[in-house]
């Protein structure tokens, strides 16, 4: 059954049964009196019976309207209550949301810089939650673009156009090696000193692979690998058990645990790839979120 009646004509409603008036009503609702009289007869059509019965001198409620009071009541009663409630939880999400900061950023650059500044944010005093989303560098381009993510930490600076990207610093890509590696002796390495090792790239269609694969091809320095993997960390567990070498970011290194693995820098062509915090266009950073991109800002990554 359809319902042809709304809120406003049951406040009409109560508010003539409470009065004694469509005068009255009026007032009370600060509505014309021939709108007040217009809902009363549209809830009348509606539910298909006499509320009122209209001398020159009264307006008498009929047996339907006395019927119907309690229920217009309780209906009114328990939409009010249901506004109050929303709005509660509006008003609760939205401060919980004010309160977090999103930050998306590719996984090697959270123990050189995301930790740090994370370390620095709390020593200001900043209490905000923050929820960190460890993801490739395509994928924390579209965090940022589709508004998931306050902002980003990415090493491509243009992967969707309504983000802008803010340099930080260039990472140069080194060369990770097992510690007794004979290369391991020499303090520089060019890539033609790696033709003929067991080489561990990066996936196609990552965001290292790509540097690598653009750098070599400007200077035309062939290369085949061995291996092929998507995460760097896999990479790093391959070189340490002595399977391969593996070109990675320098910031990947930092902190490693295992004594299996040293690093070298490599050469001729020089890779490096662009740190930067990643920004939708237009979007204004909470006090929380400004707060926490100074604190990467401020870091200041060795690349010795």
């Amino acid at each position: 059954m359809r319902i042809n009646f709304d809120f406003l004509d049951l406040e009409a409603f109560l508010a003539v049964k409470e009065t004694g008036s469509f005068h009255l009503a009026s007032e009370r609702l600060n509505l014309s009196q021939s709108s007040v009289t217009r809902r009363v007869q549209k809830l009348e059509e509606a539910l298909g019976t006499q509320l009122f019965e209209r001398t020159t001198r009264e307006v008498r409620p009929t047996l339907a309207a006395k019927r119907l009071q309690l229920r217009a009541e309780a209906i009114l009663q328990d939409a009010q209550e249901t506004t109050l409630a929303l709005r509660d939880e509006s008003a609760a999400f939205a401060h919980q949301r004010a309160q977090t900061v999103t930050l998306a950023t590719i996984p090697t650059v959270i123990g050189a810089l995301v930790s740090p500044a994370i370390h620095a944010f709390r020593v200001a005093g900043q209490t905000a939650r923050i929820r960190l989303l460890d993801l490739a560098a395509n994928e924390v381009a579209e965090a940022v673009a589709q508004g998931e993510a306050d902002f980003g930490l990415c090493s491509i600076p243009m992967l969707e156009p309504v983000t802008e990207f803010t340099l930080l610093f260039n990472e140069p890509m080194v060369l990770a090696l097992p510690a007794d590696h004979p290369l391991g002796h020499r303090t520089k390495l060019t890539w033609p000193d790696l033709a003929s090792e067991p080489l561990i790239l990066p996936a196609r269609g990552t965001g290292n692979r790509l540097l690598i694969d653009e750098a070599l091809a400007r200077s035309r320095t062939p290369v085949r690998w061995t291996f092929e993997v998507g995460r760097t960390s896999t990479a790093l567990e391959l070189v340490s058990r002595g399977i391969g070498i593996a070109p990675l970011p320098r910031l990947a290194l930092d902190g490693t645990s295992s004594d299996n693995v040293c690093w070298r820098p490599v050469n001729g062509p020089d890779v490096a790839r662009p740190i930067g915090l990643l920004t939708r266009i237009g979007q204004k950073d909470t006090p929380q979120a400004a707060a926490l991109k100074r604190a990467i800002a401020a870091v200041r990554v060795s690349s010795d």
